[in-house]
């Protein structure tokens, strides 16, 4: 369902009397917090999409806001800038640790004040903090992810949403500014095989621990490189959160190529409760807002589809913020291939060249790359 919701005569009736039969059953909502993907909850009205804008003065973006957030991307309409910069993503070198917690609407991680994860780059002119990852899925496959690709939906959209550090001290003063907020956006497949990020989240040992509204489960030795695709490009354009108050401060980057996970993963998801223990079951997923009006907004790419991808062949490493240590001497290379990944992810570290001498033996070289490359097949030392 798309559009912006509009205040008519039989909506309006509707709201009313759903008011007023809330007034009845007991103490009143937490009006920051009364709001829900579904209209009906156990038999009482909350607030679902259609009415969030009507409910709250504070939410009204909600409802008449035009830049509005999820949308379909139609891929015929997204133009190419050659001047988008990649994406920079910098976790100092160290593993994540934080909570993943179930949120009676998403399945959350949220990260410890330390490492500081930023990103920046790409469409953002300034640097942006981490402040949570946020799971949404779909009570079936091809139909849990916010965002559509040509009309096409995802099993799962996995969002990590970002605040900017340069301009605002949190979150929430940086929703309510200009240049606030950026959020990265990786939709998710269910396949045979399964992202290892996202694996160390839904392994069974991890996910049962979160089956209920308000279960919490701490984390760490994470690796959020291992998130992403080894090459990949990205779709921009500017929108809102799609939850209240719907503020129209993202920069939203969508990440073009798919994750996988496997099918019971997927199914373990679909078991999570949005309730407490103590009241009736009801699945965390269908935990999205319906597709926004486009209208005029420009969708910008950093992919030329005029030129197919190159593809790195032989022995593939990638080089991870573990090494840290001065490079050893200059070194005879071998032929090399610059890795789509490592222009992406670029960390906070000198300029280094990953390298091999000989098999299975890897070094390091000074070089005027970013960051790393991929190694394809060795050739011998001249």
């Amino acid at each position: 369902m798309g559009g912006a919701a509009r205040l008519n005569a039989p909506r309006a009736l509707l709201l009313w009397a759903a008011l007023g039969a809330a007034a009845h059953i007991g103490p009143a909502p937490d009006p920051e917090d009364w709001w829900s993907y579904k209209d009906n909850l156990q038999g009482n009205f909350v607030p679902g999409p259609p009415f969030w804008g009507l409910v709250n003065a504070a939410w009204s973006l909600c409802a008449v806001g035009k830049r509005q957030s999820p949308v379909d991307v139609e891929l015929k309409r997204v133009l190419y800038d050659p001047f988008l910069p990649p994406l920079r993503l910098s976790t100092g070198g160290e593993k994540l640790r934080g909570t993943l917690y179930n949120t009676g609407r998403h399945v959350s991680f949220l990260p410890a004040p330390r490492p500081v994860v930023n990103v920046s780059g790409g469409p953002l002119l300034y640097s942006h903090r981490l402040s949570e990852l946020r799971l949404l899925f779909g009570a079936r496959d091809g139909a849990g992810s916010e965002h559509q690709i040509n009309h096409q939906g995802f099993s799962a959209e996995v969002q990590l949403i970002h605040f900017n550090q340069e301009l605002y001290g949190n979150l929430s003063t940086a929703s309510r500014g200009p240049n606030g907020l950026a959020i990265l956006s990786l939709f998710v497949n269910v396949a045979g095989s399964s992202n290892p990020f996202l694996s160390r989240l839904l392994n069974r040992d991890t996910i049962t621990r979160i089956s209920y509204k308000n279960d919490a489960y701490f984390l760490q030795d994470l690796s959020l490189e291992l998130l992403f695709p080894e090459s990949f490009g990205f779709i921009t354009y500017q929108g809102s959160l799609s939850t209240p108050p719907c503020s129209e401060t993202v920069t939203w980057i969508l990440i073009d190529r798919a994750l996988n996970i496997t099918s019971l993963q997927m199914h373990s998801l679909r078991l999570l409760s949005q309730n407490p223990p103590s009241q009736i079951f009801q699945s965390l997923s269908g935990n999205g807002r319906p597709l926004q009006p486009l209208a005029h907004r420009a969708l910008r790419g950093n992919r030329d589809p005029r030129h197919p991808e190159r593809r790195c062949r032989g022995p593939n490493y990638r080089l991870h913020g573990m090494i840290q240590s001065a490079p050893p001497p200059r070194l005879g290379l071998t032929r090399l291939c610059v890795s789509p990944w490592c222009l992406n992810m670029l960390q906070s570290y000198p300029p280094l060249l990953l390298c091999m001498i000989q098999p299975l033996e890897l070094s390091l070289a000074l070089s005027p790359f970013p960051l790393c490359v991929k190694v394809v097949q060795p050739t011998s030392r001249s």
